[in-house]
């Protein structure tokens, strides 16, 4: 039976207490699991995987399986838990992978790059799925994501010297892209980016990892230096679009493949800002993932690495990123000392006299305030659902509220404050006020194509259905709930 991925002796077999913890929370039966390892195995072309229910019991008896199995397992039980559930977490052991193969302690090289883009974009085109994306797909944390990514800011060898301005190109040479050309690319990823703010990861996504894809294929044919950084710059904007965009819709493990990919194309673009911000969407996915204290290590390497070249807007999301870490971290101090740095840094952006580069556009006003009412809300669940930290998130998260109804571009993140301003008004034990605003934000749920507004929407209404299940206004939201945003409809 060795096809089933089987190894260990009986003598030293105990039954695995954690994969067994995980397995009964599952709430899975042994058939449906092993029904699962099966799917995703085909998925990765192990063929020879053939698990049963006998199988599944081992494992839970104590028998460690080989490799991919261990893999599968972390990947279905994070995907089923909506966290990160390593190998280890399971009690199992696995061989040490390759670098290439670990998903993200990548080579640092514009070459490798290239070419990882190029693999994993065609992946995601020809077999784009749920969970499956090519045999790299488990979500790092811990050690093993910090440490490859601290080596984004070490200098490649002989790095050259920072271009100077593209010249006027010949765009009758093969291969040789025009600055209209160029300008047009720039143009299209904001316009890819103008579409997520407004209509969520759901509807896009293909579009960006196509376009994405075409990048990758200029960056293999012959450019002259400046051109050629461009095009990273260019790349690793995408890869965070996409990565973005996958974590709306909650695919995990993609998203974060891709947010590496793109620091990696930062990184050959010599785009320490731009680097930041892809930094600060790892932070902010390691957040939802229940990870902070990665999340907080994430934005203090992207606060080192742009410390001097970022301007003050983004140095201000910075600060507002530090804050919701340590807010989830319950570090109260250290929450309210960030968010009055973003705060101030804020202020300081009319002082700035070079234009922000689009990416960081979205951080307004009422983002500024949307972050930093999110982390004082943040901190009310993590002292025991105080009332005195809900009471400093419920003034801030109104402006966000009003700012963002009147901003038609940025329909995800009113649907995002609006649930907050629900989720503020059950700490503050006020039901019926939070109806109204959840309501409101299941109206616009339905024009945005977001797992992470459903997911939200959902978990809300459960806590008001949990603490405040009697009153009529809850039982009308449950059933507007049920009609609006039914479980069985797929986000994306």
């Amino acid at each position: 039976m060795g096809g089933n991925g089987g190894s260990g002796t009986s003598a030293e077999k105990r039954p695995n207490e954690l994969l067994g913890s995980w397995f009964v929370r599952s709430g899975w039966s042994k058939g449906e699991l092993a029904r699962q390892v099966n799917r995703r195995a085909r998925q990765l072309g192990a063929n020879h995987i053939s698990t049963d229910t006998s199988r599944v019991r081992r494992w839970l008896d104590g028998e460690n399986p080989r490799e991919p199995i261990p893999r599968i397992l972390s990947e279905l039980f994070s995907e089923r838990f909506g966290c990160v559930v390593s190998v280890e977490d399971l009690g199992l052991r696995t061989a040490r992978q390759s670098p290439a193969a670990s998903g993200v302690d990548l080579p640092w090289t514009g070459a490798q790059t290239v070419a990882l883009l190029g693999e994993f974009s065609r992946s995601d085109l020809m077999l784009a799925r749920r969970g499956f994306l090519g045999t790299s797909l488990a979500l790092s944390a811990g050690p093993s994501l910090i440490e490859p990514m601290q080596r984004w800011l070490v200098p490649a060898p002989g790095s050259p010297a920072p271009a100077e301005p593209a010249p006027v190109l010949d765009s009758r040479r093969p291969g040789r892209l025009s600055r209209p050309e160029l300008e047009l690319l720039e143009s299209t990823t904001r316009m890819f980016r103008k579409w997520d703010a407004q209509c969520g990861g759901g509807l896009r996504r293909k579009a960006v990892v196509g376009q994405l894809h075409e990048v990758t294929d200029l960056l293999q044919e012959p450019q002259p230096e400046a051109t050629t950084r461009k095009l990273f710059q260019v790349a690793a904007e995408l890869s965070q679009l996409a990565g973005w965009m996958s974590y709306d819709v909650g695919l995990q493990p993609t998203a974060q493949k891709y947010f590496v990919l793109a620091l990696h194309a930062a990184k050959e673009a010599g785009d320490k800002p731009l680097g930041s911000y892809i930094l600060s969407s790892m932070s902010r996915q390691m957040i939802h993932l229940g990870r902070p204290d990665d999340a907080l290590e994430l934005i203090h390497l992207a606060q080192y690495g742009s410390r001097d070249c970022a301007g003050p807007r983004t140095q201000a999301m910075l600060y507002a990123m530090e804050a919701r870490a340590y807010a989830n971290m319950g570090q109260p101090g250290k929450t309210k000392r960030a968010v009055r740095l973003a705060e101030d840094t804020f202020a300081e952006i009319d002082e700035w006299d070079e234009p922000d580069p689009d990416w960081i556009r979205f951080f307004s006003e009422a983002e500024l305030y949307a972050e930093n009412s999110h982390s004082f809300r943040d901190l009310a669940y993590n002292a025991g659902r105080s009332p005195s930290y809900a009471s400093l998130a419920e003034p801030l998260m109104r402006r966000a509220v009003e700012l963002f109804a009147k901003d038609s571009e940025h329909q995800r993140s009113y649907a995002l404050n609006l649930i907050g301003m629900a989720s503020v008004h059950l700490l503050q034990r006020e039901p019926e006020r939070s109806t109204e605003y959840a309501a409101k934000a299941l109206d616009v749920a339905k024009k945005v194509r977001s797992e992470r507004v459903n997911t939200r929407i959902r978990k809300t209404v459960g806590t008001a259905v949990r603490d405040y299940g009697e009153l009529a206004a809850v039982v009308d939201l449950s059933e507007k709930l049920a009609a609006d945003l039914p479980e069985a409809a797929e986000a994306g």
